[in-house]
């Protein structure tokens, strides 16, 4: 992920934007990919979820400052290989992560397996940076992880980095990663073996994968990233297990679904998603609750309940996903503010959330009352910013049967002609975030 914890180098923005304007690169062609009935199938499954978690954890949660940390300070690899020996997450707890998660409604969770340090979050056997061999701590805690979703029903995705500052081989290099000290060689070839062979070890050693969310394309945009080798690899292994990539470019051949770092699909607010077009695969969007991916001791820029639940509404009302991110401690726990925020969007979503799980994108185009959601012959406006009595909104084809709120059931008011809809509400109640009226409609 980028970092937002600071100001980025010159470099790196410049080499983002220029990735934003350079063509794709010959590799990414491939012949016609046609995806697997099961892959066809956890694509429903996955815009039905519509929440999931994002974790951020690794060694440089050590230094707490963010997962950009070796670039940004800058640490030599030389230096960095010190962290290891000060990771021992004693109080890490899968089970309560998990359970956190469902507790807020999610329905996966998508965790680093290897950021951009290259340091590897499950046992490895490529090499030994990984929290087995170099920690005190000597645990696979993706074996943890994958297992307590497996038991506790909720389905695992494994985010990787393309981008490698650690690895010799990760050469030539990108925009980032040139203060670590490596040599000024290295075989790209091999590294693109051991990207590979890491992936078979994550898609065989650790049960049903949901997907694959890789991440530092963006990093080394015209290089030959062979995808069709490794997509292909993916789909082999495990058929119905998901791709994307968060290369900020549309979809290319063999990916299955399609993400938008800190940005609504089509919103564009953060620069490095301006040439990036909605696709017609599932859609989600990806943020954090406070300002930075990894656990950062000083952000403590929260955002409240009603920000975060304001998001995942109009992410569904987007057709898309929210995957919401924690940064764990460096001990293994998740911050107190974290845990709180996310047990009060679970009230929320354990009453609202009929109206978000197994929907789709509403009739009506987002406006700045709020967006709508649909399934089985109902319509949800979720009403965000009115609180007048009545509210005028677009024309909906579909003839409505009758109104009334979703969490209260009192009926709604409507008058339905071929130029829009007139819903006469009842007054808010206290501290409602989002005011739902479901449209129920003619067959």
């Amino acid at each position: 992920m980028r970092t937002t914890v600071r100001a980025m180098a010159a470099g790196i923005l410049a080499a983002a934007l220029a990735f934003a304007a350079a063509p794709a690169p010959l590799a990414h062609s491939q012949a016609a990919y046609v995806a697997s009935q099961s892959n066809l199938d956890a694509r429903i499954w996955f815009q039905d979820a519509k929440f999931g978690m994002f974790i951020h954890w690794g060694v440089y949660s050590v230094l707490a400052d963010g997962e950009w940390v070796e670039q940004l300070r800058p640490i030599t690899k030389h230096d960095y290989e010190k962290l290891p020996a000060f990771f021992n997450p004693q109080k890490f707890d899968a089970a309560a992560v998990v359970s956190l998660a469902k507790a807020a409604g999610m329905k996966y969770i998508t965790v680093t397996t290897k950021h951009h340090d290259g340091f590897a979050m499950w046992d490895t056997k490529q090499n030994d940076w990984s929290i087995v061999k170099r920690t005190p701590y000597g645990k696979d805690v993706i074996k943890q992880l994958a297992d307590e979703c497996h038991k506790q029903g909720l389905k695992i995705f494994f985010y990787y980095s393309q981008l490698d500052w650690h690895s010799n081989d990760y050469y030539p290099r990108g925009g980032t990663g040139n203060s670590t000290g490596r040599p000024d060689s290295g075989d790209w070839n091999a590294y693109l073996t051991y990207m590979n062979a890491q992936l078979r070890e994550l898609l065989t050693n650790y049960g049903e994968v949901g997907g694959i969310w890789f991440d530092g394309m963006w990093d080394k945009p015209n290089a030959n990233w062979e995808l069709p080798t490794t997509y292909n690899l993916i789909h082999q292994l495990q058929p119905a297990a998901l791709i994307g990539s968060n290369h900020h470019k549309t979809p290319f051949a063999g990916e299955d679904f399609q993400m938008f770092e800190r940005d609504i699909p089509g919103g564009k607010n953060a620069e490095w998603n301006n040439a990036e077009t909605i696709s017609q695969l599932p859609l989600e969007t990806c943020d954090t609750m406070n300002g930075a991916w990894g656990f950062n001791v000083t952000d403590d820029k929260h955002k409240s309940v009603p920000e975060l639940v304001r998001y995942l509404v109009k992410a569904a009302g987007n057709n898309a996903n929210l995957l919401l991110n924690i940064g764990p401690m460096p001990n293994g726990e998740v911050q107190p503010e974290f845990v709180s925020r996310l047990h009060e969007v679970g009230d929320w979503t354990s009453k609202y959330g009929e109206s978000i799980y197994g929907t789709r994108g509403g009739p009506l185009a987002p406006a700045p009352w709020g967006v709508t959601t649909q399934k089985d012959g109902k319509i949800y406006i979720h009403i965000l910013d009115w609180n007048a009595p009545q509210l005028a909104i677009g024309p909906i084809e579909a003839k409505i049967a009758s109104a009334h709120l979703l969490v209260g059931t009192s009926a709604v008011g409507f008058i339905q002609t071929p130029d829009g809809v007139i819903l006469k509400l009842p007054a808010r109640s206290a501290g409602e975030i989002d005011q739902v009226v479901v449209l129920a409609t003619h067959p």
